[in-house]
């Protein structure tokens, strides 16, 4: 028999990345574990994402390059998921539309105006500070790119506590919404943001501070997306999910590069 936590392990790569996980329980049991763990899947989308850059940094490919690849791993490791969620919440907003109607927009297959160019100008920004912190330091580089996807994962663990109700009575959205206890989620975002911090130390007392804070933005950016879409929407949904996730993604970034 398979023990509790297992289960949150695989419901959270099994729905958060493209690796191969069986996902063998889809309660809210297994809905509520995987959203504790949601952070540990930055960690791996993070790790493997810094490793292609630091490859093409040491083949001499420039920073450039190795940010391009920095922003495609955790793209490709998703299948776009959240990249699409991020397209269609934005379509949703940019629609001015009743809820109703803006969740139906949200459903549709193609991506409009507001989606596209939302899309453009978010991984401009992941790209063009990426490439700032790897023309800086490999080693900074590496590091904001698992902070920033380790973030970006905590503010879904956020978004899923207790009093954020679901948009629709369907999809991801419905099967996470207020599985998180508020203590539960408040100590994860506690112990993420000691962990970053303290990988920031070891590149010095600068970074450290740096590195809190740019958890400590990525919250907060995606806190006010996550209040702006339950309002708007009456909920969440596995769109608005993916839209929280991009965002704090780059915020983390561009605040690593600016401080």
């Amino acid at each position: 028999m398979t023990p509790p936590p297992l289960h949150g392990l695989r419901f959270a790569f099994g729905t958060l990345s493209v690796i191969p996980v069986r996902v063998s329980r889809w309660d809210r049991e297994a809905a509520r574990g995987g959203m504790l763990c949601a952070p540990l899947v930055g960690v791996v989308l993070g790790c493997g994402a810094a490793l292609l850059a630091l490859v093409l940094l040491f083949l001499g490919a420039g920073s450039l390059l190795a940010a391009v690849a920095a922003a495609a791993v955790p793209a490709a490791l998703t299948r776009g998921l959240h990249l699409d969620g991020l397209a269609d919440t934005a379509d949703g907003l940019g629609s001015g539309k009743p809820a109703e109607d803006a969740l139906r927009i949200m459903k549709q297959s193609d991506i409009g105006p507001f989606g596209v160019i939302t899309l453009v100008f978010v991984l401009l920004a992941q790209v063009a500070a990426l490439s700032r912190l790897y023309d800086d330091s490999w080693a900074r580089g590496a590091l904001a790119t698992v902070v920033a996807a380790v973030a970006a994962r905590l503010a879904l663990t956020l978004a899923a506590r207790t009093g954020v109700p679901a948009a629709r009575p369907e999809g991801l959205g419905a099967a996470v919404a207020g599985v998180v206890p508020v203590r539960g989620a408040v100590a994860v975002a506690l112990a993420v943001t000691g962990a970053a911090a303290a990988a920031g130390a070891l590149l010095g007392t600068d970074d450290l501070a740096r590195t809190a804070l740019a958890v400590l933005a990525a919250l907060a950016a995606a806190e006010l997306l996550l209040r702006h879409c339950t309002h708007r929407f009456g909920g969440i949904t596995g769109d608005v999910f993916g839209a929280l996730e991009e965002s704090a993604a780059t915020t983390a970034l561009v605040v690593s590069c600016l401080l």
